[in-house]
């Protein structure tokens, strides 16, 4: 069994601003409503320097960034939010355990990855759920869903000893509804939380990658692996972060696109920004705020409050 507080999530729905340039986290503490201080992940890893003090400390990591999303030949403002936290996974069913005794039962580090962005009159609203083993075996389930005013498209990955199960289900005729067993391959979705448990396991060079599911369902590309090259790039400098950092750049020559994530070297691995390029179209998100909070505990409505601490706009 792992640790006890995994089991205590009833996760909620987070919200996703806009300046390419780098904005400065806030690195101590941030202020909630009520006067007490939110740690920040700088503040709360001086205290829990290791990975399970850190990660099992009963808190998710929320971290809130100023997302310019190309869309339409356009890039348009928006917000995003990382939520990291870990909680007991069975691994058979792929669903979080909530009660009893499992032997099959790991610890996974879960991310949220919400994005909001407005394309003229109507909001996109986009979240993906991806599953990461903590000991470093590689992620074992995804879930995607995509929401504007058109309709939405939901797609889920299990990675099973016979390869990757796909589901895919849309409102586009082309798309429509599908289920397919994909050979084994690299998850990018499941790349940003192995950055969080270990960067240095990450492979680099060219293998094969399926790529991100929003990227997926946006583009209206096939769900399956693509060639891709991985490299991981010391003290690399961009605009979007005021300071030099790792960047870890995934290059999908076949699809003209590339992903660069940019963290930090030392524990906790901080994700400060990324940016996504896809010929002449870049998206980019900037850190803005982050913190550490029980939030499941905070859904009432005076609660709503707190998203104040977070800089949350939508």
């Amino acid at each position: 069994m792992t640790r006890f507080f995994a089991l205590c999530c009833a996760f909620v729905m987070l919200s996703s601003g806009c300046q390419e340039s780098a904005e400065a986290p806030r690195a101590a503490s941030s202020l909630s409503p009520t006067g007490t201080v939110l740690p920040t992940p700088e503040s709360f890893s001086k205290q829990h320097p290791s990975f399970d003090s850190y990660w099992y400390q009963g808190k998710a990591e929320l971290t809130r960034y100023s997302l310019r999303q190309a869309r339409y030949g356009e890039v348009h403002d928006g917000e995003a939010v990382l939520i990291f936290v870990t909680e007991d996974f069975l691994s058979k069913l792929q669903v979080k355990q909530e009660h009893g005794e499992s032997k099959d039962a790991l610890s996974v580090l879960k991310l949220n990855a919400y994005r909001r962005f407005f394309t003229g009159i109507y909001p996109y609203t986009m979240m993906t759920s991806s599953f990461t083993p903590t000991g470093g075996a590689a992620t074992l389930k995804l879930s995607s869903t995509i929401q504007e005013w058109c309709g939405q498209v939901y797609s889920q990955i299990n990675r099973r000893s016979d390869g990757l199960h796909a589901l895919l289900h849309s409102y586009f005729q082309d798309d429509a509804d599908h289920k397919m067993v994909l050979p084994d391959a690299t998850l990018e979705d499941g790349i940003w939380a192995r950055i969080r448990i270990d960067p240095g396991r990450i492979e680099e060079g060219k293998q094969e990658i399926v790529p991100g599911l929003d990227y997926i369902r946006l583009r209206h590309k096939a769900l399956r692996a693509y060639p891709a090259v991985v490299t991981r790039k010391p003290e690399a400098r961009t605009e979007l972060v005021d300071h030099p950092i790792t960047a870890l750049e995934i290059d999908y020559p076949p699809l003209g696109r590339k992903l660069v994530i940019y963290y930090e070297p030392d524990f906790p691995h901080v994700i400060q920004a990324w940016e996504e390029t896809e010929g002449p179209f870049r998206t980019t998100a900037v850190r803005t705020h982050a913190i550490l909070d029980d939030y499941w505990s905070h859904n009432s409505v005076d609660d709503a409050r707190y998203r104040d601490a977070l800089g949350l706009t939508h």
